[in-house]
């Protein structure tokens, strides 16, 4: 059973959301956190900030409960009570529910947590904050996953984080729109888009992406797929330690381990 806190922790946000926008994350968590989630005794998913409307909250409980486990419970939190009252009639799925919270998850325990296009709207210097409250209220062994994306869910980027803190960054994008991999820097997670500049890690990341990317302009002929697979596979040779493997890089995607790309010092 939740124990509320006496208020949501956070702010309201802009609550931009669209159906899909958030596909490509939701997908990946089933391929990557389902042992987590089979795993728990209760298999709470908290979506936290789903915005001005519950479709992004209905669509991850549909997506779990097809892929990883029937009986997973989805909460939708917002900190907007007008957002939480106006969510209520897509509650009809059981497992789904909707409430306000922020942060502090409103006393929930959840196994996982997603959290998308909400740190995006705060400060840098507030992400460290934000990530230990939330992870201080995870179900044992439970995971984080946050990040943002653009608006139709074409690039995005997450880290995925536990107790113990943040473990890896993503990238992802939809190959048929990419015309450049230094795209991808206008998606990435609050606490690495403004680290985007000379003498960081992300920067140094996106440069040998983008790289590669133009090195392969022989592989176009033959879909950005191709062109994509040979890029990710160069950077790899590179030394950089690439962590999924091709079945993952041709749907767009490239996950690193969190100390390889991770701020140089703090601001």
């Amino acid at each position: 059973m939740a124990t509320r806190a006496s208020r949501p922790l956070g702010v309201v946000t802009r609550g931009t959301t669209n159906p899909n926008r958030l596909r490509r994350v939701d997908n990946w968590i089933v391929e990557t956190c389902a042992d987590v989630l089979r795993a728990a005794p209760d298999p709470l998913v908290v979506d936290l900030g789903y915005g001005a409307t519950p479709v992004t909250a209905v669509e991850l409980r549909a997506r779990l409960a097809a892929g990883v486990r029937a009986d997973v419970r989805v909460v939708g939190l917002e900190i907007d009570p007008v957002r939480v009252a106006d969510a209520q009639p897509a509650a009809d799925p059981p497992g789904l529910t909707f409430a306000r919270g922020g942060f502090e998850l409103a006393g929930h325990r959840p196994a996982l947590v997603r959290a998308f296009n909400v740190l995006r709207q705060y400060d840098e210097g507030e992400v460290a904050g934000a990530w230990a409250t939330i992870t201080a209220g995870l179900a044992p062994g439970g995971l984080l996953v946050e990040g943002t994306c653009d608006e139709l869910g074409r690039l995005g980027g997450w880290v995925l984080l536990d107790a113990a803190g943040p473990r890896s960054l993503t990238l992802a994008a939809r190959l048929a729109t990419l015309d450049s991999p230094a795209e991808l820097a206008e998606r990435l997670p609050k606490a690495l888009i403004h680290r985007n500049v000379p003498g960081e890690p992300i920067h140094d990341l996106i440069r040998a992406l983008d790289d590669a990317w133009r090195a392969a302009a022989s592989y176009a002929p033959f879909g950005p797929r191709q062109r994509w697979l040979h890029a990710v596979a160069t950077i790899r040779a590179q030394g950089w330690p690439i962590l999924d493997r091709p079945r993952r890089w041709r749907l767009g995607e490239l996950t690193l381990p969190w100390p390889t790309i991770s701020p140089t010092q703090p601001r």
